[in-house]
């Protein structure tokens, strides 16, 4: 909680995420919700990504599709997907904005650096979160 009072992103998702699920605290959407809007207002794409899931969920389709293009559009995959379902009744023109969006946004992340590190997971394994040393 200290992380987040402190303006982590990633602290302010986590939170959400627990109030979300009721993991370890009552569940409470709307301190789930209170979260995902900071973590999101600050560029965190999930957060963005839930904030549209649950409008989807209520039946907010409207503000479900803006909050899924703004993901899209920072590189978050699930969001284009979202755009698929036909229950999400997005229309041709906004899944290609989306889309576009999506693919700008992975393009201005890729580097060498990037590629030899995936190249070498893809080779060594391991996981995102650990480098291995040695066996």
């Amino acid at each position: 909680a200290e992380a987040a009072e402190l303006g982590s992103i990633q602290a302010l998702y986590n939170l959400g995420l627990a109030y979300d699920l009721g993991d370890g605290v009552q569940q409470d959407m709307m301190k789930a919700f209170q979260f995902y809007r900071r973590a999101a207002m600050q560029g965190h794409a999930l957060s963005r990504f839930n904030l549209g899931l649950h409008e989807f969920l209520d039946g907010n389709c409207g503000r479900a599709l803006r909050h899924f293009m703004i993901s899209a559009k920072m590189g978050h995959s699930d969001s284009i997907n979202a755009f698929r379902d036909p229950e999400c009744c997005a229309t041709r023109e906004q899944y290609d904005e989306g889309l576009k969006g999506y693919l700008a946004a992975v393009e201005e992340t890729k580097s060498p650096e990037r590629d030899h590190a995936a190249k070498m997971k893809a080779e060594y394994g391991g996981s995102d979160n650990m480098i291995s040393l040695g066996p």
